[in-house]
């Protein structure tokens, strides 16, 4: 038994080294053929590098790679390489990429932040790379327009990462071969990018590498947004003039529009087509904002969903827009203000005083009411010389010297100005260009008539020609222009989406945030012009968009053929006498800049950034600008500063004045008629059979 046992135990111990030896050549064979895939791996990126690195600038390339696969990247794989800066980030097996610890997303920012052209991700575990690149697109921590090598994985091509490989199409996939006879080769693949990716994703071979060469020698990174191969995109557009305008024509719609002409012109360049469409809810939501449960209305929703892949719709270049799709370069900015009404209150009547401001009407009656005095003082001086002078003339009889000169005796006109009254009712007379009916004697009177009537020859002219202006213009109008008088006038302002809102709130200017602690959300511009006709509310827009509002309600005929979605059950829009006028405030809130959308991190951005560019450049965008706003324009004319014909309503001055003067006249002939009644009749030394004994002897009293 113990022979047998002990010789069961030796054939056992033999069965043991046996199989021992068997999966040590196994694991052998395996470490030699992963060797050599890795050698052979190595070799291919070796390739690929140098091939991008000859054809592009590269400012560094990142590299995103396991333990499994750190050996490739030892010092000979550098000196094989053209001289470019790397930066490796490496992860752990077991790490979640979807949410990276703090090294690792420092190291992706860094890399987004440098601009490395190349990505090269070699990890082993396919579903860890999909997360990768989730969380990378996500919060746009990979440039997605940059070229990507990675490993082939069956795991990176599920529907729900579809999207994925709808912005990441300069993207080369590696996968392994080992043939017979130690012949290796390497699959090269990639999206299908233009064509549609349906439910499943097959990748498209584009090279093979064998024996330290390609074989086709084909461009690896071709631009595939040159030429789409007439693809239909979908565009979601929102009416909003004069970036979408829809024009009817023999009871057809049709949507034109600044930016629909621009993409009509990228789309023939790159050989794709649009299909455009609006959100379901555009009228209620029209751009879209963010929902309770974190999804988009309106226009945004169509681009966070997928459902489109172009947005048009006069898309301002905010936070808000860029955080949620991607925006081109801005091919315009636009002067956002407010649309105010014009004041009720009419300053006709006040167009005799017009001509002069308040300082220079002051300063004209001090010079009358100085100038009379001095003549009054001038003219009393020569009365009392003549007096004098005939008291001690001694051929003069003594009856004569009694008597006083009456004021219609005195010699060389001194009675025009012996009164006080006289003398500045006179004077006055002088600054109405009236002629005195005798010159007065003296020369100092003499010479300061005629340099005075020079003063109010210079004076009138002035208020004539500044009067001509005002009545050949047209009426002035009460109107707020700057940020300040709109604060000051109380009137409630408002306009779309809350960020508008937000904006003011967290403006550094005080009147910016008063304006935003009353302004009102609005969606529906046509029902806030209702308001601002009434004369409380002021609405925040574009100057164009108001204009096109200020039109649509002064003139029902531009419905003929421009139309507004949200105008067809407004039957409103006429002007009525209680109606306000509308003004379009001269001082811009802010320049927007204004841009065309795609879908978050859409590979055509670029190339259409290009095209979008030269638009501007040779003037297209000018010219379908003005194309948009012509009919606008011409409709928007004021027929009052075109013609600026006199009328009744500027004459309201001259009425008001003529009016004041009946009053003042009426006040003193009752006046008159008061004392002679109660005062001149009443008195003893009164007889009416002899009026004239009475005044002289009344006057020598005096």
């Amino acid at each position: 038994m113990s022979k047998w046992t002990e010789l069961r135990g030796c054939s056992r111990a033999k069965i043991v080294i046996f199989l021992d030896i068997r999966s040590v050549h196994a694991d052998l064979d395996n470490i030699l053929r992963d060797v050599k895939k890795h050698k052979e791996l190595e070799h291919i990126i070796v390739d690929l590098l140098n091939l991008v690195a000859v054809r592009e600038d590269l400012s560094c390339v990142a590299v995103l790679c396991d333990p499994v696969y750190l050996n490739i990247f030892e010092g000979a794989l550098f000196d094989k390489l053209y001289t470019v800066p790397f930066v490796f980030i490496v992860v752990a097996e077991h790490e979640d990429l979807l949410s990276p610890n703090f090294s690792t997303l420092e190291a992706m920012r860094q890399a987004r932040k440098d601009g490395c052209g190349a990505y090269i991700i070699t990890i082993a575990n396919g579903l860890q790379a999909a997360r990768l690149l989730t969380f990378g697109d996500r919060y746009r921590l990979l440039d997605t327009r940059a070229k990507y090598i990675m490993l082939h994985d069956i795991r990176l091509f599920k529907s729900n990462l579809h999207y994925l490989w709808k912005g990441i199409v300069n993207v080369v996939f590696l996968r392994y071969h080992n043939a017979q006879r130690n012949k290796t080769w390497f699959d090269l693949s990639t999206v299908p990018f233009p064509n549609t990716i349906r439910d499943v994703l097959i990748t498209r071979r584009i090279e093979i590498w064998r024996n330290g060469k390609f074989h086709y020698n084909t461009d690896l990174f071709a631009d595939k947004t040159k030429n789409l191969n007439g693809k239909t995109l979908n565009v979601v557009y929102l009416e909003h003039v004069p970036s979408v305008v829809n024009t009817k024509s023999n009871d057809t719609k049709e949507v034109g529009g600044v930016e629909i002409e621009m993409f009509n012109t990228i789309a023939s360049k790159m050989n794709f087509k649009l299909k455009l469409y609006q959100s379901a809810d555009a009228e209620q939501n029209k751009w879209g904002q963010k929902l309770p449960n974190g999804s988009y209305s309106g226009l945004l929703g169509e681009m966070v969903t997928g459902q489109a892949d172009i947005a048009v719709g006069n898309l301002q270049y905010t936070t808000l827009y860029h955080e949620i799709i991607d925006l081109s370069i801005p091919y315009t900015s636009q002067c956002w203000t407010f649309l105010t009404p014009e004041a009720m209150s009419d300053n006709s009547w006040k167009t005799l005083i017009l001509p002069f401001k308040l300082y220079m009407w002051i300063a004209v009656l001090m010079v009358l009411l100085v100038t009379g005095s001095i003549f009054y003082g001038l003219a009393k001086y020569y009365i009392h010389l003549m007096d004098f002078r005939g008291e001690t003339a001694k051929d003069i009889s003594t009856e004569k010297m009694k008597q006083k000169p009456t004021s219609d005796a005195r010699p060389g006109g001194l009675y025009l100005f012996g009164e006080i009254t006289n003398s500045i009712l006179y004077t006055y007379g002088m600054l109405l260009v009236v002629s005195l009916p005798k010159l007065p004697s003296g020369w100092s009177i003499r010479v300061l008539t005629g340099w005075y009537w020079l003063y109010c020859i210079l004076l009138v002219v002035s208020y004539k020609a500044s009067m001509t202006a005002i009545l050949a213009n047209p009426t002035p109008r009460v109107t707020i222009d700057t940020l300040k008088e709109l604060v000051d006038s109380k009137i409630t302002c408002g306009g779309w989406g809350q960020e508008t809102k937000q904006f003011f709130l967290e403006s550094q200017d005080d009147f910016g945030q008063k304006i935003g602690q009353r302004f009102e959300i609005i969606n529906d511009p046509d029902a806030a012009v209702k308001r601002v006709v009434r004369g409380d509310f002021a609405y925040y827009d574009n100057k164009n968009f108001l204009k096109y509002l200020r039109v649509k309600r002064k003139n029902t005929k531009i419905d003929i053929n421009m139309t507004n979605s949200s105008s067809t059950n407004d039957t409103g829009m006429g002007n009525t006498r209680m109606e306000r006028n509308l003004h379009i405030m001269s001082d811009c809130m802010v320049n927007i800049p204004v841009s065309i959308g795609f879908h978050k991190n859409s590979p055509l951005k670029p190339l259409a950034d290009v095209y979008l560019r030269r638009i501007v450049e040779v003037g297209l965008f000018e010219k379908w600008s003005n194309d948009a706003m012509y009919r606008i324009k011409t409709l928007d004319t004021n027929d009052e500063e075109i013609k600026a014909l006199m009328n009744l309503k500027k004459l309201h001055g001259a009425f008001i004045a003529l009016a004041i003067g009946y009053f003042i006249s009426l006040v003193m002939f009752i006046s008159e008629l008061m004392h002679w009644h109660f005062i001149i009749k009443k008195d003893p030394l009164f007889d009416k059979y002899a009026i004239d004994l009475y005044y002289i002897n009344k006057n020598k009293k005096h």
